[in-house]
């Protein structure tokens, strides 16, 4: 069986996902990547139904092996935090579910590992998971680009974690 990651940078507004594959002579082969976008306006739990659903979707529709999920940030709005949990929750769900592996990323570790530095913007992840990858432009919106450098992380700290066994 292949390994594919679907790797995903969580949010209740918008959700951005990259599904990966390791490849020869780079670090990973991009199979699709986008973003799950619920109406901000509508109320919380009609939200993480939709994420529910389109994560649901992507996992049938690309049968990933394991599933990248950036890890809560603390931000300064206790309520971001909660929130960005629930909707965590709900893809943690779906994994579970579909019976898949999880690893989770916190999101300094995501930027160091694709960028080289933990406190990298939006833009330099996007600029680098667009080099990595070998894609003409950076994947858009700056969401899809983070999904895709959360399933590049687990590539990467997977070869590396290799490389210290053998």
């Amino acid at each position: 069986m292949t390994l594919r990651v679907l790797g995903i940078d969580p949010g209740t507004a918008v959700t951005g996902y990259g599904v990966v594959e390791p490849a020869a002579g780079r670090p990973g082969h991009l199979i699709e990547c986008g973003v799950i976008r619920t109406h901000p306006k509508q109320d919380l739990w009609r939200r993480l139904d939709e994420l529910y659903d389109g994560v649901r979707a992507l996992i049938e529709r690309h049968r990933p092996t394991v599933l990248a999920l950036e890890s809560i940030f603390y931000a300064k709005n206790v309520r971001t935090t909660v929130t960005l949990g629930h909707a965590r929750g709900v893809i943690l769900l779906a994994a579970a579910q579909a019976d898949l592996d999880v690893a989770e990323f916190p999101p300094a570790t995501v930027k160091k590992s694709v960028v080289g530095v933990g406190g990298a913007t939006k833009e330099q992840v996007g600029y680098m998971v667009q080099q990595l990858l070998n894609l003409k432009e950076p994947p858009s919106p700056n969401d899809a680009a983070d999904g895709v450098a959360v399933g590049l992380t687990y590539l990467l700290t997977r070869r590396g974690a290799q490389a210290q066994t053998r």
